[in-house]
């Protein structure tokens, strides 16, 4: 759970956003400082922004995520078994009455198919100070982790109602943190003069005419939910730079589609540098 950090107010503070697979976006971000020279002095992580902003966090370059990622994407058959693997349920489960769901993915495991090695077992052994952004169900809030286990609280933010089953931690059943804070840029406030933030919420707008599918209704009612809230939270205050990189007709699964991802985005390697440089004028 969150302790308390003594406030750095220098700095660039990286905030990566929820989004599913559009959230690979992240990775060009993160390329652009590589090439810049800038470390974030704090990083803050909902969803996918969180699994990319640990892996970042670790020390990882933005390029070795992109080598990475790419690797891991490369053979659909193959990742597609290590991904049943993940599975919680078994699909007899379900026709034996048990009620287990089959598709639902532990999301530790499915860390554990995603990760770099590198990555290590506890917030505290990062290399740059990172936030875990998660949703307290029960509790209905906001629940932050920045100490102790990486992968349970990261786990927990990439929770995906229907998709990756709820994780246990601090007496918490936790879930995705894109249901209540889907670009948490306000838990960097104090600790950088800059904050960054990537916004990857906004999905397919009138792309098909047809009537969703049950799971793509769930799932794209959640990223509508996700992107009005994103939307609601920027009436109220902004960060420095904010960042929207053009990938809004991607679905929410569409990992394997991970190239095409990455090259829509390119354009936020030079909205970085050059947002950086009118930010350094300005100051």
């Amino acid at each position: 759970m969150t302790s308390a950090l003594t406030p750095r107010s220098e700095g660039v503070g990286l905030a990566l956003g929820a989004g599913g697979a559009r959230g690979l976006a992240h990775i060009v971000v993160l390329e652009a400082l590589d090439e810049l020279g800038v470390k974030p002095v704090a990083i803050a992580g909902s969803s996918i922004g969180a699994v990319i902003g640990a892996a970042y966090a670790a020390g990882l370059t933005g390029k070795q995520l992109r080598a990475h990622t790419l690797g891991v994407l490369r053979n659909r058959a193959q990742f597609m078994s290590q991904l049943l693997r993940a599975r919680v349920g078994r699909f007899a489960d379900l026709l034996s009455g048990l009620g287990a769901n089959p598709v639902l993915l532990d999301g530790e495991k499915l860390l554990d198919l995603l990760w770099p090695t590198k990555v290590p077992d506890r917030f505290e052994q990062l290399q740059i100070p990172f936030t875990a952004v998660t949703t307290d169900f029960h509790g209905r809030r906001e629940a932050l982790f920045d100490s102790g286990p990486l992968a349970p609280a990261v786990a927990g933010s990439m929770a995906i109602a229907g998709l990756v089953k709820p994780v246990s931690a601090d007496g918490m059943y936790l879930v995705d943190g894109g249901v209540i804070n889907p670009l948490p840029y306000r838990a960097l406030i104090g600790r950088a003069s800059t904050i960054i933030a990537c916004d990857v919420t906004a999905g397919p707008i009138g792309v098909e005419t047809a009537s969703p599918r049950p799971f793509e209704a769930m799932i794209g009612s959640a990223q509508i939910l996700q992107g009005a809230i994103t939307n609601e939270m920027l009436k109220t205050d902004a960060p420095d730079i904010l960042l929207v990189p053009k990938v809004q007709t991607f679905r929410t699964l569409d990992f394997f589609r991970a190239v095409k991802i990455l090259e829509a985005a390119e354009h936020l390697r030079e909205d970085v540098k050059r947002a950086l440089a009118e930010k350094l004028e300005r100051a």
